[in-house]
């Protein structure tokens, strides 16, 4: 019972913290998950991230993933309720609020001034999947290769999954 009065106290946190997308949380949720429950080990998280990242569907995946994994349906359940549930409710009201100041020039200077916030997040985010995932020189590669696929040839995300995935296997 413990456990899942932790995970719902930890998911509702993160919830309302996940300004910026469910990315720019992530950094303080590997930490919760790792560091301070050790309810897995990073490379745990780091293998969980990137499954729920294969996944079609939201981007945010991961929850359900470490519920199910520390606590079973139940915690399943409690992580996706805690995590999605207070974010959804507050969306739907600040989205009322926000749309009567839409020609507000505040507005719009608040809205460009989120953009660099949401980059970073994103970017430590990725950062800390980084150093759980890429432990050696040919994971090393693996990722490099990645991002410059994406970054010069545009190359679709699924098929640089299949690219990662099958050179780890040949060559792991």
């Amino acid at each position: 019972m413990y456990v899942l009065i932790a995970l719902t106290l930890v998911f509702t946190q993160l919830s309302l913290l996940a300004f910026g997308g469910g990315n720019a949380i992530l950094p303080e949720m590997q930490h919760q998950v790792v560091v301070v429950h050790q309810w897995m080990t990073a490379e745990q998280f780091s293998s969980m991230f990137a499954m729920a990242q294969a996944a079609p569907g939201p981007n945010m995946m991961i929850v359900p993933l470490v519920g199910w994994h520390v606590a079973g349906p139940m915690g399943l359940l409690v992580t996706s309720l805690a995590k999605f549930g207070p974010s959804s409710i507050i969306t739907i009201y600040a989205l009322k609020f926000w749309n009567r100041f839409k020609d507000n020039p505040l507005r719009l200077q608040f809205e460009k001034a989120l953009k660099p916030i949401t980059v970073g997040l994103v970017l430590i985010s990725a950062w800390i999947i980084a150093q759980a995932s890429v432990q050696n020189a040919l994971l090393i590669a693996i990722a490099i290769l990645t991002i410059a696929l994406s970054l010069f040839k545009n190359v679709h995300p699924v098929w640089l999954m299949v690219i990662g995935a099958g050179a780890g296997v040949a060559l792991l």
